[in-house]
């Protein structure tokens, strides 16, 4: 399936710094397209397809909640089976009270003013996954902008060296570059291909691009900032001197220099009002009474006319088992790996084949600090630190306090970060705020992490996708008796904690089942 967007950036973090092998981006086609977005539409099935047929789904995540959600609308009895005490799955928004839970036997309560909150898994909504929007829109979930990117925030590519302004970092590098392309355009190579009309206007773009002077050579910009800005009386504005090209060529900064320019982390991005967890709460809203929580799953026996799943209440330990007409798997594939199944052979090799990645997220309470001093109003900054990133909040602003994450890394780094005890961990997010905000990190209250390899029933953030290659990847999106698979990792697009291919993934599945059943009755009726 090659290598997606998320896969790059997760590369990218986890190779020792957040910068390396830019040049790949153009080469894998990862740059933005002109590709046109469909527009959400429900999905129309008659109200009687399901004609009372019965479907057991495993797992309440955005996947099982979509699927149980469109099902019930068709004519079908659902009923939910989730392991864990709520659902959701990965769109786990904590708040204060709420406990973590590691199985390692480590766990953490969460201490925020009310109102305020962290999500531990996605966290924003890009404009062109119109189907989670889609549902928003369809079942009330109130949006806000979330600030994906902001020209104030911060990149440190070199510990050794003070953080650069963004909007510096990223202004400084086009005016060096423009000069000196405008100094090659006159060589003999391009006279080849430019004549000297498209020369002056190559030239002429440049000036403009890189706000060289009339020389054509890069002196600043404002574009860049300033270090004291216009005022009353004798304020005048101080320009920033620019920062050499040598200092921005480090591969560190070469993430930071594009990173919004990647149609899932491009403006506008949303989030729900309160917690990402608004979108799971309003499908399960629709479908509670059908929920099962404390279910664990432990067998899947599938046939071609039913399937049954054997699951132990993780309360009384009592064991039960359920038949239904189909089935619904939406658990992370490499928990089923482990689960016993007749899905045969080829099925269990492309289950296998699919490779667990790894994150960790420390949030904060803390004084906003990076609003009242540095003008920092959400986004993201980046270090080369284990830490990896800080991602700033856009809810509450200008409040007196904030929830700060202080650190998300994925790949090797997080399987480094997530093997030290939960103090270190706090401690090296706490070293990654102090040295992007110098004098603030010993503000920082009541943080907490969130390690996705050790959070049970989940135990990875999202499966790597270039690993689940052709033909597993067809493998496990065939159906399996009556039995169906579903989740962010069976459908093209996006991978990782993206909710919309959790969504795209169970309304195909859904579309199956209700062809399948249509079709049997239609065969009955004759």
């Amino acid at each position: 399936m090659g290598l997606t967007r998320r896969d790059l950036i997760g590369h990218l973090m986890a190779a020792g710094g957040y910068g390396a092998a830019l040049g790949s981006l153009s080469a894998l086609g990862l740059l933005p397209s002109t590709a046109a977005a469909t527009s959400f539409a429900p999905l129309g099935l008659p109200t009687a397809a399901g004609n009372g047929k019965r479907v057991l789904i495993v797992g309440a995540g955005i996947s099982g909640l979509v699927s149980a959600y469109e099902l019930r609308k068709a004519g079908f009895e659902v009923r939910i089976l989730e392991a864990r005490e709520r659902i959701g799955g990965r769109a786990w928004t904590l708040r204060n009270g709420d406990r973590i839970e590691h199985n390692d036997g480590t766990g953490q309560t969460v201490q925020f003013d009310d109102g305020h909150y962290f999500n531990a898994g996605p966290a924003r909504l890009p404009s062109h996954h119109l189907t989670i929007l889609g549902y928003c829109r369809e079942l009330g979930v109130p949006l806000e902008v979330l600030v994906n990117s902001s020209r104030n925030a911060l990149a440190q590519p070199d510990l050794s060296q003070p953080p650069l302004l963004l909007r510096q970092a990223v202004n400084d590098t086009r005016g060096h570059l423009s000069e000196l392309l405008s100094r090659s355009v006159s060589s003999k190579a391009l006279d080849k291909q430019l004549d000297a009309a498209d020369q002056k206007a190559l030239l002429d773009f440049l000036k403009v691009y890189g706000d060289l002077n009339e020389q054509r050579a890069y002196q600043g910009s404002v574009r860049a900032g300033y270090s004291r800005f216009a005022g009353a009386g004798e304020q005048t504005p101080i320009q920033r001197q620019p920062v050499a090209l040598k200092q921005l060529l480090n591969p560190n900064l070469m993430l930071p220099l594009v990173f919004d320019e990647i149609p899932e982390f491009s403006a506008t991005m949303f989030q729900p009002v309160g917690g990402m967890d608004q979108i799971a709460k309003a499908l399960y809203a629709k479908v509670q009474d059908t929920v099962q929580l404390h279910a664990e799953v432990q067998a899947i026996q599938t046939s071609d006319t039913g399937a049954r799943v054997s699951w132990r209440d993780r309360r009384s330990g009592k064991t039960q088992v359920e038949s239904a007409d189909y089935a619904i798997v939406t658990i992370p594939l490499p928990l089923l790996a482990r689960i016993e199944h007749n899905f045969g052979k080829p099925t269990q090799d492309a289950i296998e084949l699919a490779k667990p990645d790894l994150a960790n997220k420390v949030a904060w309470q803390a004084p906003r600090f990076w609003e009242s001093e540095f003008q920092i109003y959400g986004g993201l900054s980046y270090i080369n630190h284990e830490a990896r990133l800080l991602w700033y909040p856009s809810d509450h602003l200008n409040s007196a306090r904030g929830v700060l994450v202080g650190t998300y890394n994925n790949g090797e780094v997080a399987r480094q970060f997530a093997s030290q005890s939960l103090a270190r961990q706090l401690a090296s997010s706490r070293s990654a705020v102090e040295s992007l905000h110098p004098g603030h990190g010993g503000k920082l209250q009541n943080g907490v992490a969130v390690n996705w390899s050790k959070v049970p029933f989940s135990e990875s953030p999202w499966i790597v996708h270039d690993e689940v290659a052709e033909p597993g990847y067809s493998q496990l999106n065939q159906a399996k008796g009556r039995t169906w698979l579903a989740s962010d990792a069976l459908a093209h697009g996006g991978v990782g904690i993206w909710q919309n291919t959790a969504a795209e993934s169970a309304r195909h599945v859904v579309q199956q089942i209700a062809k399948h059943a249509q079709q049997q009755q239609r065969g009955v009726a004759a």
